[in-house]
């Protein structure tokens, strides 16, 4: 029963948003409760996801939340990510009283996108599935226009166009899943993915094939994978840093256990389908990348191309099922994303500036942020001994298992040009001579230790996990394909 209540505690952060509307009378104080909030759900998760035996999967609400290695998982890192989040946010919103105006907005609609990713990645029904990322999405639309700027509408604006086609696309991809199953004569089949495994066991046909296609595409936009992919540097760059995070460390998550079901229920009957075009959607996106890396000289720009990388290379381990290695590098993506994109937030506040060239001495200007942004870029180029080398390694050993030499000489030169052109921006940043001193006791202890969780968390993926841990991973690796 304690299980049960439990698993049953992201629902309860459903009401968060309306809590923290009442909380205005101390503004300081809805940051406050953000932290608790989030600290509360990073505890339940932790012990929803080793609390079980990692082979361990369980329906609860009626059978539309499930308890199964891959939610557990993801709702541990996404949550990590939440504290992560509102930390930064309450040292900001303390030591910088003028960002205290709207606070309570940022707040409210941060726990109601927290409460849906959380129920998103826990749903056992794809439709309940796409509507709780469709209500994701509105929240994070007013987060991404917080402070009201010019810049921050049109991005925010540009950010809701290019979801709302990919949701829409994922769900006429649903409907015709929904149709080819009718005509392979499955009439009674749900959308609850028990239901659709057995139903996915029959002979594909063109409606399912169709439908699996656009599912890809669609989700993939919200992954930011090529062809609709201008809405994420945009997005990234443009959005408060704390919001950049929970797009890109927990949402393009959530968007990625979509996949991860689709893959689990339809990988036996559809990889055939799918495989090609998540390889070639992959390698696309990720040329893009490495072109808008070499042209930009923003770093906070830099990251978000470096993102579209990121989800390049785990597309192309989805399609060639290197389930281990996406599984790990999509763990280790998502806490480089959260370590950088919270750091370049503080580097931008110091230097009011977002361009390289205007940036150096970062190890000896700001040490704790300066040594952060050089292991996060460490790691971000796939540096051992961090977990993200190790998901690169794994997947490159997969495209030579499977005798795609030609998509594996294409992805190492993109991969070696992104160095390179990285390196040329950001090691300058990190290493050249000061612009000025900021003295170690300047930088609160509360901003660097969810980041110190983050970076013991690459490490460890890298050099070793615990088996509970392990085998965790290795259970959601077991439904994505063979190694």
């Amino acid at each position: 029963m304690k299980r049960v209540v439990a698993a049953l505690l992201p629902v309860a952060e459903a009401p968060a948003a309306g809590i923290a509307a009442g909380i205005r009378a101390v503004r300081p104080w809805a940051v406050t409760f953000f932290v608790a909030v989030a600290a509360a759900a990073a505890a339940a998760s932790l012990g929803l996801a080793f609390g079980l035996p990692a082979a361990t999967a369980r329906t609860v609400a009626g059978g539309f939340l499930v308890l199964d290695a891959t939610s557990r998982l993801f709702l541990l890192v996404v949550n990590l990510v939440f504290v992560g989040v509102a930390t930064y946010l309450w040292t900001r919103v303390r030591d910088t009283p003028e960002l205290q105006e709207g606070i309570e907005r940022l707040v409210a609609f941060g726990l109601a996108f927290m409460a849906a990713v959380n129920l998103a990645i826990l749903s056992n029904h794809l439709v309940a599935m796409w509507v709780l990322l469709e209500l994701s999405t509105l929240a994070a639309v007013p987060l991404v226009q917080h402070g009201g700027t010019g810049v921050r509408l049109r991005a925010s604006w540009k950010y809701f166009l290019f979801s709302s086609v990919g949701l829409g696309l994922a769900l006429l991809g649903l409907a015709c899943v929904a149709r080819g199953l009718e005509a392979s004569g499955v009439h009674e089949a749900t959308f609850f993915l028990g239901d659709l495994a057995r139903a996915a066991r029959t002979p594909p046909e063109i409606w399912r094939k169709v439908g699996l296609v656009l599912i890809v595409l669609g989700y993939g936009t919200k992954l930011g994978l090529a062809p609709m992919y201008l809405w994420l540097p945009a997005t990234y760059h443009a959005a408060p840093p704390a919001v950049t995070v929970l797009l890109a460390g927990v949402q393009f998550n959530v968007a990625l256990v979509a996949v991860f079901r689709i893959i689990q229920v339809f990988g036996p009957s559809g990889r055939a389908v799918m495989a090609p075009e998540l390889v070639a959607l992959g390698l696309a996106t990720m040329a893009l990348s490495a072109a808008s890396i070499v042209a930009t000289r923003n770093y906070i720009r830099l990251i978000a191309y470096a993102a579209l990388n990121h989800g390049g290379v785990i597309a192309i381990g989805l399609g060639i099922g290197a389930g281990y290695g996406v599984v790990l590098y999509a763990v280790s993506n998502a806490f480089i994303k959260a370590i950088l994109f919270l750091t370049a937030g503080k580097i931008e506040a110091h230097y009011r500036t977002e361009d390289v060239r205007e940036v150096s001495g970062l190890l000896k200007d700001m040490p704790y942020s300066g040594t952060f942004f050089a292991v996060g870029t460490f790691a971000l180029l796939g540096f051992p001994p961090f977990g993200s080398f190790l998901g690169e390694l794994i997947v490159m050993s997969g495209l030579i298992g499977s005798a795609r030499f030609g998509v594996f000489a294409a992805f190492c030169t993109i991969l070696t040009i992104t160095f390179v052109a990285t390196g040329r921006s950001v090691f300058p940043m990190i290493w050249g001579e000061p612009k000025r001193k900021v003295d170690w006791a300047s930088q609160p202890v509360a901003t660097v230790l969810p980041k110190l969780v983050f970076l013991c968390s690459l490490l460890a993926m890298g050099l070793y996990l615990p088996p509970q841990v392990n085998e965790l991973f290795r259970q959601v690796a077991a439904g994505l394909g063979a190694e």
